[in-house]
């Protein structure tokens, strides 16, 4: 049985007063103007896992504007072991809580045990030739999927780092900062391995599909995290070195007002494998279809690391493709065995799927099915 949603409901969730779906196993293409709703189904989707889903939205924005309930989207999600009921909401400070089957859930991390889930969206179209922090936070996206607490480690590295520059504004106690400097050690250390990880399995597996000529695959690498010393071996010695640096750097740090050496500053370089040619350099089109030649590649990754094959939220993903390529997508994404989730504003980009996705329109925040 390929895992799927079966039950969608979404509660006060940006233009949603409310919303209901019930589906089967197909994929599922959300038709209808720009403006209606269909990235909004999306992220809500996206909501049922670790982060602040597709536009890394702070929670308190998803709020339906003039409704007096607070925002919640639910899910049932078939597994080979049955239903799994999955639901998450608002919390009065601005965060928000999950619930599985009925009770509250240990973390935000265990939704994970039931689902991880994928994105591509219009905002990453220039993800090659864009800004480092958002090849970063890709990469993360990418590395929280399979190792559902990254997301929450770079979350408390970041806010290490801010109270690090903080003191090292006032000029605070040593003593502090050494601790401060030893916590974002240990963070550190783990983001920096889960991404190599990550990427080195992801590398592999891109190495054994290069004939598959559907859509280019990536050559991937990070930048180096220290540009005059060779990277350790160990996450132990990874923590000293980070720690031993950021001590010794604290009077340019000081001055610069920031944190000027660490895994907050690596980027993401992509290699356009049959060009060898930086993605950077490729026309829109190459960039697009490499981006998805990469989500597909993780997707299988995914699966063959955890078992879960992710759920894949593909916004406006078709209408920059021509017919042929359009049909080698939807030929990828039957492959992968699991339910994809699709927008777009014209039904005919949808037209090779045949009877292999169930059809629904959306207007105004309203759903309804054709097919």
């Amino acid at each position: 049985m390929i895992r799927h949603i079966s039950r969608l409901r979404l509660t006060a969730f940006r233009n949603y007063a409310s919303a209901a779906l019930d589906l089967n196993g197909r994929h599922v293409v959300l038709t209808g103007p720009n403006g209606s709703g269909k990235t909004n189904l999306l992220e809500a989707i996206s909501v049922l896992s670790p982060g602040r889903g597709l536009r890394g939205a702070s929670f308190d924005t998803l709020q339906s504007q003039g409704s007096d309930l607070p925002w919640a989207v639910a899910a049932t999600i078939e597994t080979d072991a049955g239903p799994a009921d999955i639901g998450t909401g608002a919390l009065p400070d601005g965060g928000r809580r999950v619930r599985i089957n009925g009770a509250n859930a240990r973390s935000i991390e265990a939704m994970s045990d039931y689902l991880r889930v994928l994105w591509l969206t219009p905002a990453m179209d220039g993800l090659f030739s864009g800004p480092a922090g958002d090849r970063r936070r890709f990469l993360d996206r990418l590395v929280t999927t399979l190792i559902p607490d990254h997301s929450a480690t770079v979350s408390d590295f970041e806010k290490a780092m801010r109270q690090r520059n903080k003191l090292l504004e006032e000029e605070g106690d040593p003593r502090w900062l050494s601790a401060i400097e030893a916590q974002m050690a240990e963070l550190g250390a783990s983001i920096h391995l889960n991404r190599t990880d990550s990427l080195s399995h992801l590398q592999a597996l891109i190495a054994q599909s290069l004939d598959d000529t559907s859509f280019p695959a990536a050559r991937l690498s990070l930048t180096p995290l220290f540009e005059d010393l060779v990277e350790p071996a160990t996450s132990a010695e990874l923590e000293t070195v980070l720690a031993q640096r950021w001590h010794a750097l604290r009077p340019l740090d000081r001055a610069a007002g920031r944190t000027t050496s660490g895994p907050h500053r690596v980027d993401l370089d992509v290699i356009h494998a049959q060009k060898s040619m930086p993605a950077a350099l490729g026309s829109t089109g190459e960039q697009k279809a490499l981006l998805i030649g990469l989500i597909l590649a993780h997707a299988r990754l995914v699966r063959l690391r955890t078992g879960i094959v992710p759920f894949l939220l593909l916004d406006e993903i078709a209408a920059h493709l021509d017919p042929d390529r359009r049909r080698a997508l939807f030929a990828a994404l039957d492959g992968l065995e699991t339910q994809c989730f699709l927008t777009g504003t014209d039904p005919v980009l949808f037209e090779a799927l045949e009877g292999r996705a169930q059809q629904i329109g959306v207007r105004e925040g309203r759903l309804a099915r054709k097919g």
